[in-house]
């Protein structure tokens, strides 16, 4: 109506057909022979046949494909309202209940995990069992007996007690049946179990073998076992049985002694990780500290074995060690030092085999394996069964105590007495002849009677379990014996001072004497078990006595003179030297931990004064001052003796502390002694590096006791007496297992008294603010008897501990608060003990404790806080302080604790300055307290108001607090806004949410978020909280955390910035954007913020807050929420969805991929496995719900699964199971995730109906959605995702194409690409969404038709996965349903729709082209290059494709090919914008962008007539705006400055700053600014060091290319590729199109002669070529970006003699340069160009020689200049020029061109000019050897002489041709005027002279 609409300028636009779009298109198809018929693959070539195919029906026809299903009642009219409601319902079926179940976040946070301390347990290092299976040598003549031991070589120390081990057979077992009375069980093991602490490489199992004692030497004795064989026949038959009955009648009389016979050394290195032995001796140290820790009284211990974590190989299996040969004792040499030598000899080499190895005829065969955890019928080093152990008595498996070579840090937990003595050597040299046989009987005597020896003796193999002697081995005439005893001994518990070890020496007679007693005796010797009342230990040398010791010998060290004397050996000198040890959990071993025992046993016992302690006697006068003085000294003991008894000190210290004693009719107070004493000990533990400690900096054993051992101390039963207790009557014990802080219920009842009264109370307590011992009646030995009496009579262990810690000073009280937590946890233990034993469990809070207690508990909590301002290790006692108060808040009146938190927090405030340091503390703080079981009822967390009790803060009235569910006096809104009066009503949640809004802004944010987080996921997670309507109201309750979320929108991380999908980013008003440095400037103008940015990790972390809310809170509340919001918040809350989406994404692991089938459907079947809402929620289900399961599990199995966000699989994911298992959650989160901002956007279109900005926010809902679409997702959520698109379509479908074209276009592309799916229920639903999308916008088709068929072009560009088949069976499908909608047949629509699905049909068969030269990327572009060409008139669809060739360069790397593509782009859009707007700051279309690119030219308007009206929907997409233009520019400067061009970024950003200044954008163009610094900053530092691109020269040969026959281009390849490279592509690409052996590369540069090619082969010929400029141009290029930018001309040589030869003689040499010009400049939008011209000529040999020495002479120049200067690369280019050994070099080109003058006159100027180069060559070589001089170091001053005297040569014979100048030359026969001398202007000498000009 009325014409054709006028355009502003002026000029009419006319409409055209929409047709005309596709014209050249398909007549492109056409040409390129698109519709054959497939055929074997052959190189399909790009070229201009004529021939033309006509159109057909048939090629485009879709009706012969089958369509898809469609969807039922897709067409029926139905409400909006009902549609939504379907779509609602359908959403609301098969959801997750816990989204926290499906998020396997790892929180590095979590500061509430309170480590439980490891149960006590015996320690047990890394076990091996060592079975003894065979024992024999070849010949069986008499018994033989094992002992096994273990030593290690390193320390030079014996790491275990022995093992004795009996193999004999019951006939040799019957040899000594005379001398076993008996036969134990325990005696029978052939199995033990050996225990290593600090596994090393130098372990050695040592195996020593004894016999029963006969004459002879040893080796006497091993002779018959080395000379006689069992196979020997007869004679040695004979042998043998002789020596059975020889040994059978020394078993019968000498059976009970023994003699060394063998031994074998088996190392053990192999038996441990190697990981173990190279581990250092701290982290072995450190492993030990771990192990155990304490033990309850009167319990069973616990044993702990861990293989993997202690070092025992886990993958070592039970191998057979056998042993074939053995090492003989030598009588001389047994000693442990003469083992220790061997060992390491035997380590070192084979000498010692070679020297004393039997032959091989022993045989010991041993089994060795990690010892399993539980071991049935195992007997402990003291003989005692451990469990299991089965009535019916195998052979028992016996534990061998270990010997460690350090320290072991781990209290006792199990009774141990036992005592080992070792004899070492007797000294009888000088003694009468008859000691020769020596042993020793050694006893354990409780008297001096022969009868008092004890049976205390461990037995060795087949004998009694317990012996009262043992006799030693012995050695034949030797009468200085080494002994290698081992005598383990059982101490009893009770020693006395008669208790001694008795040692008899005798000779034993091996020749049978008639009547003559086997032993002769020959003296005594003893060793008194204890001295001044404590056990010996240690080395000793003991005297020998010759004759009857006299009585009452075992009471002295030294016997007294008697009368008559006793005769000694060696005049009572030191003869015999013993060893004894004592392994004990009774006899502490420490002067200082027995004399503190000693004086608590007289304080608790009947004693009789004095008592000795040590070497002094104590009176009871002295006992207090001395217990005092213990108490002071007692931290001064030994640290491993101490932590062995660590937890009978701290019982007998709080003893000590609660119970005044009456000593000497005086009350005696040690409460402060004990405290301090319990203080250093604490403090000696922390310090101490070998001891270990948990997360928070615990020590293990302290919190250990606590947690297991620590019980209130009880009082006697008895009345006090002298020297015992006084106290209360003895509480009930508490029940071992007793969870205390566990059992309490919320008690929020009762009232409390104000803040102020018991501040009140606290201060009248006290004398003044600063409590001081002696005040309140402290008592202090026994001078305050007013204190006393009260403490007499209710004085408890809780009220005593926390006095102590208000009245400690000096270091006293920093240490205490240092490690409070300790007294902390003591404090909290004693009062729950306090509470269950004094039955108040039922009693009211407040009156639990007493208000004195109360005041001392708020004094402490006031010295933390001091202490927290001042103290480096603040953060250690803040946690400390957060733990004991959550632990308050179980046993005291929570009002009185929530003000103590109060305080707290607020002091905390005032005392610390550094704001990041305060927010942690104070977060670490609350979330301690917020992760109490009972957090969501301190939080009045209630279901209605009429139950709600009184406020738990005192401050607070309970009328106050009002049920989450009552919404009837409060304003909505407010609920999301953390208001004074939320913070008032919900305490602790107030105060995290405050600080939360603190952190956003600090550097704390991720320990915030984490909170939070955690907070969430522990409600989620809760068996208790299982209910929808539960999760209703906790989710009310974090309301105020959407509106926090909410304003830190602008501080999110941009999970879009690094999406393909949304490459680049703009400004502007049509609607909200995103950047890639922050999300979305505000919707209204605010002053410029800087913002702490949070992390992804962080950002994900909230966002699952966010929608976790959003999933639980009541959607009625939600929906009248967002209905009272102003589009400005509605809009924001649109962005954060956005956000969530990327956020949310699904992406499978790399991993997973790897391990799973390749297939093409490998996405597609996981899709069906896991997003149709199962998998992932059954599992969790089951696992959440599983009977018995009172731990919430999903947390740890959290950790097991990878984040799905993170990239590779973790460590722990290994298995396909569990990768499989890993994928099937983060599938289902992403799917969850999701359907949750589904429901916001629903809830958010349904607000919009009754709004009036519902046109902003249909964009910022289609903005989201079209989001979703592009991220990967499940079928499920596709399903309700297009449903609420086809809803949103249909309830504003007038409005899309009308108002959001770039979020439309945006969505067809996106609908477009499922309907590529490989998943049918994903292409029906996507189908029917594009069908709606047309038919409601029928009034605007043209519209519809310009983006369905851009996005289509984008699609086959882009689209990796993109698959053209099933695309095309959806198009039928649409096509099917515009058949069948019959309220459309009666319009022109149906007609309409199928001429776009035909065009869109033929479009898709230049992906087919495309894929057949995916492996060719120059022919790929070449044909991408083509349709853009196609597409001149039709800019939306150029620009299309020139960005689909942007991301392909982009993808190969090659991003300045890929901003040339976006530079062609903007100019084509500048192009049009000039035409629509008439604004000065915008280029005037593409002349504009000259100075980026000369080809850019090419992108100008074909006439006006290209413009058609907006109707048409031509130049309407986003890029067609003043921010697509500075978004395509800004796009492509970035991409320049990844390829290095920094010159170019400058050129770029002149265009779009003026239209950034024009809009006044000063934040853009502040970054703006700051990227051309960068650039310029990048020119100055890179400069020469820039690589730019290695341009070649490709012919192609042969018939087989096609047009590509005998057409040259020029390729740009990548900086710094070698020919061979660019040969090998070539060869191999066109090897697979042709076959290998019809491919040739022509190896040489000399033009091809065709005639003597090949016409079935293909020939290549691959030739490098550099930049060639002309001199005018060299004026104009200057740096070194210019020379290698803009380039259309390239040069390169062929060197050839007239012989034909390429090379000869100097003389006969000549050189052809070849200049090619190409059609367009590098770079382009290609990186291939065709040749369009060539030109050639010919240098003479001296016109070469020139050419040379010119280069020479600049490479000199270059050199000497160089800055910073470079000695190598001096030396290098000096050594060429004046180097004795160079071939051709400068001497020889002189000789054969200047020696004389030329006959030709012609040639004149020719020598001359080489005569001038050589001149200023020799000058560059002395001024290079004189800068070589200054640059050389001492070492090379013979080279630099060298190279001077050379140079001197070389000048010498230089000298006569230099000089030499031709007369003709220099005589003026005529005048010369400067511009008539044409021989300068020949381009051979002007190329050399302009570069040696610019080199010097």
């Amino acid at each position: 109506e009325g014409g054709p609409p006028r355009h502003p300028k002026g000029r009419v636009r006319h409409p055209r057909f929409f047709w005309s779009h596709f014209r050249p298109t398909i007549s492109l198809l056409h040409k390129m022979g698109l519709f054959l018929q497939a055929r074997p693959r052959h190189l399909n070539v790009l070229c201009d046949v004529s021939g033309k195919v006509p159109l057909t029906a048939c090629g485009f026809d879709l009706r012969s494909l089958q369509p898809d299903q469609r969807l039922e009642n897709l067409l029926r009219q139905v409400s909006a309202e009902d549609f939504e409601k379907q779509n609602e319902e359908a959403r609301r079926t098969n959801r997750h209940a816990e989204l926290f179940a499906l998020y396997p976040s790892v929180d590095e946070d979590a500061v509430e995990i309170r480590p439980v301390p490891e149960c006590p347990k015996e320690h047990l290092g890394n076990r091996i069992l060592v079975k003894v299976l065979t024992l024999k040598f070849e010949i069986e003549i008499e018994p033989l007996f094992a002992s096994i031991a273990l030593y290690d070589v390193k320390e030079r120390k014996k790491i275990s007690e022995n093992f004795h081990c009996d193999l004999n057979s019951d006939q040799f077992k019957g040899f000594l049946r005379a001398h076993t009375p008996s036969v134990a069980p325990s005696s029978q093991a052939k199995s033990a179990v050996f225990s290593v602490t600090y596994p090393s490489s130098d372990i050695y199992l040592v195996v020593k073998i004894e016999k029963v004692l006969q004459q002879g030497e040893i080796g006497d004795c091993a002779e018959p076992y080395m000379v006689i064989k069992e196979g020997d026949g007869g004679k040695s038959k004979e042998k043998i049985e002789k020596l059975k009955l020889q040994a059978e009648s020394f078993c019968q009389r000498l059976g009970k002694y023994r003699m060394p016979f063998a031994w074998a050394p088996i190392s053990l290195t192999s038996f441990f990780n190697v990981s173990t032995l190279e581990r250092e001796v701290t982290d072995v140290e450190s492993m030990v500290g771990k192990i155990s820790t304490a033990v309850g009284r009167g319990g069973l211990s616990e044993r702990a074995l861990s293989l993997e974590e202690n070092g025992v190989g886990s993958n070592y299996k039970t191998t057979t060690m056998t042993v074939n040969s053995f090492f003989k004792q030598e009588g001389d040499r047994l000693s442990d030092e003469d083992l220790f030598k061997f060992l390491a000899d035997y380590k070192r080499s084979s000498s010692l085999q070679r020297r004393s190895r039997f032959p091989s005829l022993g045989l010991l065969r041993l089994e060795i394996s990690p010892a399993p955890e539980i071991i049935n019928c195992s007997l402990t080093p003291e003989m005692l069964p451990v469990k299991p152990f089965p009535e019916n008595r195998t052979r028992p498996h016996k534990e061998i105590l270990e010997f460690p070579i350090r320290e072991v840090y781990v209290p006792h937990t199990v009774y141990r007495n036992l005592l080992y003595v070792y004899p070492q050597r007797l000294n009888f040299a000088n003694k009468l002849a008859s000691a020769r046989n020596i042993t020793i009987k050694i006893q354990f005597m409780c008297g001096e009677d022969a009868s008092n020896a004890m049976p205390v003796i461990f037995g060795k193999s087949n004998g009694p379990e317990f012996l009262q002697e043992v006799y030693t081995a012995i050695t034949y005439h030797n009468k200085s014996p080494d002994f290698y005893e081992e005598v383990k001994i059982k101490l009893p518990a009770k020693l006395t001072v008669n208790h001694h070890l008795l040692f008899t020496f005798y000779h034993i007679s091996c020749q049978q004497k008639q009547g003559a007693s086997v032993e002769s005796l020959l003296g005594y010797s003893w060793l008194p078990i204890l001295l001044n009342e404590r056990l010996q230990t240690g080395s000793y040398c003991l005297p020998v006595a010759l004759e009857k010791l006299p009585p009452n010998y075992s009471m002295h060290s030294k016997v007294p003179l008697q009368n008559p004397p006793i005769k000694w050996a060696e005049g009572h000198k030191g003869v015999f030297n013993i060893e004894v040890q004592a392994v004990s959990s009774v006899h502490t071993q420490d002067n200082h931990l027995e004399k503190f025992f000693t004086l608590c046993h007289s304080l608790e016992s009947q004693v009789t004064f004095p008592i000795r302690v040590l070497d002094q006697k104590i009176s009871e006068t002295s006992l207090e001052h001395e217990l005092k003085l213990s108490l002071i000294c007692l931290n001064s003991s030994r640290l491993e003796p101490l932590v062995l008894f660590l937890h009978l000190v701290l019982d007998k210290l709080f003893q000590l502390s609660v119970q005044p004693m009456v000593i000497a009719g005086q009350t005696a107070n040690f409460s402060q002694f004990a405290f301090e004493s319990v203080v250093a000990i604490a403090n000696s533990l922390h310090n101490s590096k070998d001891l270990a400690k948990d997360q928070h900096g615990r020590n293990c054993l302290l919190a250990s006791y606590v947690h297991y051992v620590f019980r209130l101390p009880e009082p006697p039963r008895d009345p006090p007496k002298s020297g015992s207790v006084a106290g209360a009557p003895p509480p009930t014990p508490l029940p071992r297992n007793s969870k205390y802080y566990k059992n309490s219920n919320p008690d929020l009842a009762g009232t409390h008294c104000a803040a102020d009264e018991e501040v009140k109370n606290i201060m009248s307590s006290k004398v003044g603010k600063t409590a001081k011992p002696g005040k309140r009646g402290v008592c202090v030995g026994s001078t305050c008897h007013l204190r006393l009496v009260f403490v007499l009579v209710v004085q408890h262990f809780h009220e005593e501990l926390a006095l102590q810690m208000v009245v400690s000073t000096g270091m006293v009280r920093e240490t205490v608060f240092k490690y409070a937590w300790f007294f902390f946890e003591l404090l909290v233990k004693s009062m729950a003990q306090y509470v269950h034993n004094m039955d108040k469990r039922d009693n009211f809070r407040r009156t639990r404790f007493s208000d004195r207690f109360k005041d001392d508990i708020t004094t402490i909590v006031n010295v933390v806080t001091s202490e927290t301002a001042e103290n480096e290790q603040a953060e250690k006692i803040n946690i400390s302080l957060a733990f004991f108060l959550y632990d308050l808040l179980s046993l005291m009146d929570r009002g009185f604790v929530f003000n103590l938190i109060k305080h707290y927090c607020n002091q905390l405030s005032a005392k610390l300055t550094n704001l990041p340091t305060l927010i942690s503390m104070r977060l670490e703080f609350l979330r301690i307290l917020c992760s109490h079981e009972h957090y969501l009822n301190l939080n009045l967390f209630f279901m209605n108001s009429d139950t709600a009790p009184a406020s738990p803060c005192p401050s607070i009235s309970s009328q106050n607090s009002s049920s989450c569910s009552s919404f009837q006096d409060q304003k909505i809104a407010s609920m999301f806004d953390l208001t004074p009066e939320y913070r008032q009503q919900h305490f602790l949640t107030g105060l995290l949410f405050t600080e939360l809004v603190a952190a956003l802004d600090a550097e704390v944010q991720r320990k915030a978020v984490s909170a939070i987080h955690s907070l969430l996921s522990s409600h989620d997670l809760d068996p208790r909280c299982v209910k929808p309507e539960v999760k209703v109201k906790i989710a009310a309750l974090y309301l105020p955390l959407v509106g926090i979320i909410l304003d830190a929108l602008p501080q999110l991380y941009d999970f879009t910035g690094n999406d393909a999908s949304h490459p680049l980013y703009f400004w502007g008003s049509r609607g909200s954007t995103s950047s890639p440095v922050s999300i979305l400037p505000p919707a209204s103008p605010q002053p410029y913020k800087q913002y702490n940015m949070l992390n992804a990790d962080t950002t994900r972390n909230l966002m699952i807050c966010f929608l976790w809310i959003m999933k639980n809170a009541d959607q009625s509340l939600i929906k009248k929420w967002i209905a009272d919001l102003p589009s400005m918040q509605l809009n924001r809350i649109l962005d954060l969805l956005f956000i969530c989406v990327s956020c949310f994404e699904y992406k499978v692991s790399a991993r997973w991929l790897s391990l799973t089938a390749k297939s093409r459907d490998v996405k597609a079947r996981l899709e069906e496995a896991l997003l149709r809402g199962e998998g992932a929620r059954g599992e969790m289900m089951r696992r959440c719900r599983a009977p018995g399961v009172l731990a919430l599990p999903v947390p740890a199995f959290r950790q097991r699964v990878l984040h799905p966000w993170w990239g590779e699989a973790s460590s722990h994911c290994e298995t396909k199971a569990e990768l499989d298992q890993e994928a099937l959650i983060s599938g289902n989160l992403a799917t969850e995730a999701n359907l949750i901002i589904l429901d916001m956007q629903e809830n958010i279109i349904q607000a919009s109906s009754a709004l009036d900005c519902k046109d902003s926010l249909l964009g910022g809902v289609l903005r989201v959605l079209v989001n979703s679409l592009s991220c990967d997702q499940s079928t499920t959520y596709l399903t309700h995702c297009f449903a609420t698109l086809r809803a949103l379509i249909a309830k504003f479908g007038d409005l899309l194409f009308e108002e959001e074209v770039e979020q439309c276009a945006d969505l067809c592309q996106r609908v477009l690409h499922h309907c590529s799916s490989s998943m049918d229920v994903t292409r029906s639903q996507a189908c029917a969404t594009l069908y709606l999308l047309m038919r409601f916008s029928f009034g605007n088709f043209a519209r519809v038709k310009m983006q369905v068929t851009m996005s289509l072009a984008s699609l086959v560009g882009k689209a990796p996965d993109f698959n053209e088949e099933y695309l095309r069976r959806s198009l039928r499908t649409i096509l099917a349903y515009a058949e069948e909608d019959t309220a459309m047949q009666a319009t022109p629509f149906p007609t309409q729709v199928e001429e776009l699905l035909c065009n869109l049909n033929s479009i898709l068969y230049d992906t087919v082209k495309m894929r057949e030269f995916q492996e060719d990327p120059e022919m790929l572009m070449d044909l991408m290059y083509r349709i853009a060409k196609s597409y001149q008139t039709s800019p939306d669809l150029r620009l299309t494709w020139l960005q689909n060739m942007a991301e392909k360069h982009t993808k190969k790397k090659c991003y300045t090919e890929a901003a040339m593509c976006l530079v062609h782009a903007a100019a084509l859009v500048a192009e049009y914008l000039s035409m629509l707007e008439d604004h000065s700051y915008l280029p005037v279309g593409s002349v504009s962008f000259q100075n980026i690119s000369s080809n850019v030219l090419e992108e100008s308007a074909v006439s006006d007539d290209t413009l058609s009206p907006d109707e048409d929907g031509v130049c309407s997409g986003r890029y067609f705006t003043e921010s697509g233009l500075v978004g395509l520019l800004e796009h492509a400067a970035e991409l320049f400055s990844t390829g290095g061009l920094y010159e170019t970024v400058n050129e770029v950003y002149k265009l779009v700053i003026p239209i950034l200044e024009a809009h006044r954008d000063f934040r853009k163009l502040t970054s703006t600014h700051d990227k051309l610094q960068k650039a310029f900053d990048s020119i100055i530092s890179k400069g020469h060091k820039r690589m730019f691109g290695t341009y070649f020269r490709v012919g192609f040969y042969g018939s087989k290319f096609g047009d590509l026959d005998e057409q040259e281009f020029i390729y740009k390849e990548p900086a710094i590729t070698k020919l061979p490279e660019i040969s090998h592509r070539l060869e191999g690409f066109y090897g697979q199109c042709f076959g290998e052996e019809f491919v040739e590369v022509i190896k040489d540069s000399a033009p091809v002669d065709k005639t003597k090619l090949d016409p079935n082969k293909a020939y290549i010929q691959i030739t490098f070529v550099e930049p060639y400029f002309d001199e005018y141009e060299m004026k104009d290029r200057v740096t070194y970006f210019e020379k290698n930018f803009n380039l259309r001309r390239f040069m390169y040589t062929t060197p050839f003699t007239l012989e034909g030869r390429p090379r000869g003689e100097l003389h006969e040499q000549y050189r052809r340069n070849t200049v090619l010009t190409t059609m367009h400049a590098f770079p382009y939008i290609k990186t291939r160009i065709s040749v369009i011209q060539k030109e050639e000529f010919v240098l003479t040999p001296i016109e070469v020689a020139i050419e040379d020495m010119k280069k020479k002479t600049l490479q000199l120049a270059v050199a000497i200049h160089q800055e910073p200067p470079d000695a190598k690369m001096l030396q290098m280019v000096l050594q060429g020029s004046v180097g004795a050994t160079v071939n051709q070099g400068p001497l020889e080109v002189a000789q054969v061109f200047l020696a004389e003058i030329p006959a030709d006159p012609k040639l004149y100027r020719h020598h001359n000019k080489l005569r001038l180069c050589f001149k200023e060559f020799i000058m560059r070589c002395g001024e290079a050897v004189e800068k070589n001089k200054r640059l050389i170091t001492a070492d090379q001053r013979e080279y630099q002489q060298e190279l001077k005297k050379n140079y001197h040569k070389l000048k010498e014979n230089l000298r006569p041709m230099i000089e030499r100048k031709i007369p003709e030359l220099y005589k003026p026969i005529f005048r010369v005027e400067s511009h008539k001398r044409d021989s300068f202007h020949r381009s051979s000498f002007r190329k050399c002279e302009t570069q040696l000009s610019q080199g010097s």
